[in-house]
């Protein structure tokens, strides 16, 4: 029976921290053989899961008993397989599913990266474009399909189960008209416009985003009256006014195109609009391995940062934004509640 360690001593601590490669890629291939969406309630022998995601015994053995070491499965003690709570959110059809962030985090592009953070850290600039000679979502789109829809499932799936959270937070009184900047698919905005019958939204995002919006924000969809699509780079302009703009896990380019967008909704919001900045940070979380393994993801491949509190409250008084209460949404994120100066 294979079961959790407890903390080792430093020395093997160390040892499992450097394979750490190998949990990571554990966890990926499980979630593209889909054992946690074969896996029944009930515990299954290794035979009949290795005949359900079509792989070998043996080997299916061994990668799951690398995954019980993590707590991700158990084997029990008369040699079969059940689930855990972490096994769960690799299913596709978990409410909290976690499936394509795993990919996301672990997409091929990734291993290519990782070795040369060194360089990145000496340099202070991403080495995504050394490897691929094209800038990350140029190279995402035009040469790696595969990659752009996993990560586009992943941002809807994090954007999916954040956007409740979002919705109760807000006090909306006196807000008519709501803008979601460099808001994917729009799962922020529709559930805002769901909670309040009378307000119109506005979604702005890439074309290649909003042209995948979500289902109730287009034509024929339930809220399709109430929304306005903009398909726009919210670093070169954004055309919109709005009471309140939301501004949510976008905020990690480089510096210099967080302040564009920055500037591009000072610019485009009226005196006494508010605006909501949502963010995940690196020094005020209770999941501080995420977001700094993030933070150093985001160095490599844009040369981005996750902020700190102060980081974020530098960026936006440089903008000429009023910081009023800063706030978590859940344990993940922060909101920032700004308003422009009147």
């Amino acid at each position: 029976m294979t079961t959790v360690d407890p903390a080792p001593p430093p020395p093997m601590r160390l040892r499992e921290l450097v394979f750490g490669a190998a949990c990571a890629a554990a966890v990926r291939a499980a979630a593209r053989l889909g054992v946690a969406d074969a896996l029944e309630d009930t515990p299954m022998t290794v035979e009949d899961l290795a005949s359900a995601v079509k792989s070998q015994p043996k080997t299916l053995r061994r990668l799951l008993r690398a995954l019980a070491c993590q707590g991700i499965f158990v084997e029990r003690p008369d040699g079969t397989f059940a689930h855990t709570e972490m096994s769960r959110l690799l299913r596709e059809d978990d409410p909290h599913s976690l499936r394509y962030i795993a990919l996301w985090c672990t997409e091929p592009w990734t291993w290519d990266v990782w070795p040369k953070l060194d360089e990145a850290v000496r340099s202070g600039r991403n080495v995504f474009e050394d490897v691929y000679g094209k800038e990350f979502f140029e190279y995402l789109n035009e040469e790696a399909p595969e990659s752009a829809h996993v990560f586009n499932r992943a941002m809807t799936t994090s954007s999916e189960q954040s956007a409740r959270d979002v919705a109760n937070l807000l006090d909306l009184s006196g807000v008519s008209s709501v803008a979601d900047i460099g808001g994917g698919q729009g799962q922020v905005v529709a559930s805002l416009l769901e909670k309040h019958p009378g307000m119109h939204g506005t979604l702005l995002d890439l074309p290649g985003v909003v042209e995948n919006a979500d289902p109730r924000l287009r034509e024929g969809g339930a809220l399709a009256d109430r929304v306005s699509i903009v398909a726009r780079d919210c670093r070169e302009d954004i055309p919109v006014q709005a009471d309140m703009y939301i501004i949510k896990n976008i905020l990690e380019w480089d510096d210099d195109s967080t302040r564009r967008a920055l500037a591009n909704v000072r610019k485009a919001a009226r005196p006494g609009a508010r605006v909501v900045v949502i963010e995940n940070l690196v020094d005020d979380t209770p999941s501080m391995r995420f977001t700094t393994a993030m933070d150093l993801l985001l160095l490599l491949n844009v040369g981005g940062a996750k902020h700190t509190r102060q980081s974020m409250v530098d960026r936006l008084t440089d903008a000429g934004l009023v910081i009023g209460e800063i706030r978590p949404v859940n344990p993940y994120l922060h909101a920032f509640e700004c308003t422009v100066p009147r």
